[in-house]
């Protein structure tokens, strides 16, 4: 699994230039506890964090984020595998990590984004398998899957059986299930 696989996107960003109250109200807006700065270009210069903003609270409202922001973060490209993205979160305590291609933060994965992933609730599961199966139906809801206690069922009918094994590799392969049952036959 990569971090495009599970980064929020498109990312929220403030510029550099921005008010600190710009970057606080991101903050409280999407109930996150940092945010990519990003000069004029979208090149991203720093982070702001909660913390960055308590650290300078005297005075902070009359300052620029680039005033209070911390500096370049630790950021990833793309296609790094999450392991390596969870050993660099947890060597640097980082709890947002930009996901950049050229300069440009394109994403971010935060620390609930890998749990998320790697604790899955039978929701979020759900979600996923579905998006799967709706994704290889070219955006049809042709079969309508459940999770519940890590057990996906899936609800047919599938043309042959090749749509069948397809649309159980897909669910089955979904973090959070663990069993693949399907109500109906190929045929």
């Amino acid at each position: 699994m990569h971090a495009k696989d599970i980064m929020s996107a498109p990312a929220r960003t403030v510029r550099a230039d921005a008010p600190v109250g710009d970057g606080v109200a991101l903050l409280e807006r999407w109930s996150i506890t940092a945010v990519p700065v990003v000069e004029e270009d979208g090149t991203l210069v720093g982070m702001l964090s909660e913390r960055d903003v308590l650290r300078h609270a005297a005075g902070a409202g009359s300052r620029l984020v680039r005033d209070v922001m911390g500096g370049l973060p630790v950021a990833a490209w793309p296609d790094a595998d999450i392991a390596d993205l969870v050993a660099v979160m947890v060597q640097r305590d980082a709890h947002t990590v930009p996901i950049v291609t050229e300069e440009h933060v394109v994403g971010v994965v935060s620390r609930c984004d890998v749990l998320r992933t790697l604790l899955p609730t039978d929701e979020a599961a759900q979600r996923e398998a579905q998006r799967r199966l709706d994704a290889y139906a070219d955006g049809r809801r042709r079969w309508p899957v459940t999770v519940h206690d890590n057990v996906a069922t899936i609800d047919g009918p599938f043309d042959d059986d090749t749509e069948l094994a397809v649309a159980g590799a897909l669910v089955r392969t979904t973090a959070g299930v663990r069993t693949v049952r399907v109500t109906a036959k190929a045929g």
